[in-house]
């Protein structure tokens, strides 16, 4: 009888609207918890203590149709038992690139850091948006302490910065910033009654330049693309003709983007020289470095920048030679007027608040073309903590160091080339097989060369040894790019990538 009461007693209280009962949570809260043990556990034992493990393959290579077989990718109107999905969890890491193997070299990111991966986990659980104090409170601190420092290593007595979703939307960003800068009326009315506005970058620039031009209103034809010297470097000669040439036009020269590390020659531009024409003409002077700028920590190395801290904003990425965790890109800025904000501010009413009860100048999220924002300094945050700045050098310093050695043993044998003396840590090189070493060198020989190396990385993406980027570039035929990045990487690894290259081109 007791039970047949406590029933009615919770059939009365049962509220329905529309035919569904809004008593209690729907989801199995025990479920849920067991289901993320158990694939905490697949991703420990598949990714996290497979991650410097040689013997494993960098890929499972399938074609694409007979990758959809594998993984079953239809959704269907009833869930699938947690069995089920726990496989799917297992087959998803088991066909993925695997970017933190010690022999992955595609990329300008590899490597796992765990400091990072713990930091990107802790994130992902506490799922936050960093646009006001209230909702992250910790998340906001750190990314300020982490632009503070930041802003310390290009040599800026002060600034302002935020973290963004990528290199190509942190030089976006400073493109609008430097238009803003110029004609702050723009935010208002628009590119209507505007002169015709013209930006300067390298020829060897991020293609990202192009993308923001097109996206910002200005034309990629708006673009003045400067020449390089032999070694990818702007000649800053050339970079004043063209300033000259714009005004002459009738244009209005506004921005200079400069390179500091160019993503195929790993290339700096002589920010110094640049920096005095920025100066003589009143041009916003931006420096992507999103590759070169971890050289910013090396004592040793961070020569490469000399001039940085003349530059009106910088893109930063830590995750690529510091290992923070894709995505983890920060736009810095020398002004500290609040031109960030000046900017980008919409004012909202329902997230902005003027009247709250705390500091409202930690709600930073009017800075951002973003609402919804990443805590992702968060991760570059502990891992620097973790290590220090001794240990982020550390990676630099050896990275570069790897590179060099790395270069000395491809003087040594047969059949490599180097396109030229590398002074980050691209290193671009031919590999000529046999069959083309007694060639003459002309048309054919170039010709023949340039399908090499398409052939040489089908053979290691299918048998999973490793990867390696290669890419035609200014004239110049197929050629490799290795990039080292990951403090799991030793000098077996580089003995390695010049061994199997020769073994996978015996017969070409």
């Amino acid at each position: 009888v007791g039970v047949g009461k406590q029933e009615m007693i919770q059939k009365k209280s049962a509220v329905l609207v529309d035919g569904v009962v809004l008593n209690g949570p729907i989801m199995d809260s025990k479920a849920g918890e067991k289901f993320v043990e158990e694939a905490c556990k697949i991703i420990m034992e598949e990714v996290v203590q497979k991650a410097d493990d040689v013997t494993e393959k960098v890929c499972e290579w399938q074609a694409p149709e007979k990758l959809k077989q594998i993984l079953d990718l239809e959704m269907r109107d009833t869930g699938e038992c947690h069995q089920k999905i726990l496989q799917l969890c297992r087959d998803v890491i088991k066909y993925s690139v695997k970017t933190n193997h010690p022999r992955f070299f595609n990329q300008l990111y590899a490597g796992i850091d765990y400091y990072s991966l713990v930091a990107r986990f802790i994130t992902e659980a506490l799922n936050p948006s960093v646009y006001t104090y209230e909702v992250s409170p910790v998340f906001l601190l750190v990314e300020e302490a982490v632009i503070k420092k930041m802003i310390e290593f290009i040599g800026w007595e002060e600034g302002d910065g935020i973290f963004n979703p990528g290199g190509s939307v942190s030089n976006m960003y400073a493109m609008n910033l430097a238009r803003y800068k110029f004609c702050p009326e723009i935010k208002e009315k628009g590119l209507s009654g505007l002169p015709r506005l013209v930006l300067f970058a390298s020829e060897e620039c991020h293609y990202s330049m192009k993308k923001a031009a097109s996206f910002l209103g200005i034309g990629t034809e708006n673009v003045y693309f400067i020449k390089t010297d032999e070694r990818g470097k702007m000649i800053p000669e050339e970079l004043e003709k063209q300033v000259q040439r714009a005004r002459k036009e009738g244009s209005a020269p506004f921005l200079v983007c400069a390179t500091a590390g160019t993503t195929v020659l790993g290339a700096f531009d002589p920010l110094d020289k640049i920096a005095d024409i920025c100066e003589n003409h009143g041009l916003w002077l931006h420096v992507d470095a999103s590759w070169g700028g971890s050289a910013l920590i090396s004592r040793k190395h961070r020569r490469l920048l000399h001039g940085i801290h003349r530059a009106d904003s910088v893109a930063w990425n830590p995750h690529k030679m510091l290992l923070a965790g894709i995505q983890c890109c920060a736009l810095l800025v020398k002004d500290n007027s609040g031109l960030l904000k000046k900017c980008y501010s919409a004012e909202a009413a329902y997230l902005f608040q003027q009247d709250k009860f705390y500091d409202v100048s930690y709600d930073t999220g009017d800075k951002s073309i973003q609402c919804s924002r990443r805590p992702d300094a968060f991760k570059f945050w502990l891992m620097w903590k973790a290590l220090g700045t001794a240990g982020l050098e550390e990676r630099v310093n050896r990275a570069l160091a790897l590179a060099r050695y790395l270069v000395e043993e491809i003087k040594k044998r047969e059949g490599f080339q180097l396109l030229l003396e590398p002074e980050f840590a691209n290193v671009c090189f031919w590999y000529i097989p046999p069959s083309l070493r007694k060639m003459e060198d002309g048309p054919e020989f170039w010709q023949k060369l340039h399908q090499v190396a398409p052939i040489i990385k089908e053979r290691m993406m299918k048998k999973g040894s490793m990867m390696l980027g290669y890419q035609p570039h200014w004239g110049k035929v197929n050629f490799f790019r290795q990039v080292v990045i990951s403090p799991q990487v030793s000098r077996e690894d580089m003995d390695f990538l010049l061994d199997e290259i020769e073994l996978l081109a015996k017969d070409l």
